[in-house]
């Protein structure tokens, strides 16, 4: 068991991700696109953490949107490389972590 979201890798996991992606980002010029993802990455750590604050029924709930914002994110991650604003490597690291990340919440719930 775990006291706080500071404990879960989960939660560790999508904040370091989140930090990848920004790093990853910082020079794109697909403004639209790198301010779809920013969001994305920073909401899966964030709605973990207000999930197990809030607990009970909205613990579910808020692990549910952390998913969706997983998928949404793994979404935009083959669309930046399709046109070539990442690289393989940050791409296949970012996409493996997000799959990881999604089953990890798929067992927290």
């Amino acid at each position: 068991m775990y006291r706080s979201f500071e404990e879960l890798d989960v939660w560790k996991r999508g904040c370091q991700l989140a930090v990848a992606l920004y790093e990853a980002l910082r020079d794109c010029r697909e403004f639209d696109l790198r301010n779809q993802m920013q969001p994305a990455a920073v909401s899966i750590p964030s709605n973990i953490a207000e999930g197990v604050e809030r607990g009970g029924r909205d613990f579910q709930r808020f692990l549910r949107i952390a998913r969706g914002s997983a998928a949404e994110l793994r979404t935009q991650l083959y669309i930046a490389r399709r046109i070539g604003v990442l690289q393989e490597q940050p791409f296949t690291m970012a996409l493996s972590e997000l799959r990881r990340i999604s089953k990890m919440l798929t067992g927290l719930a």
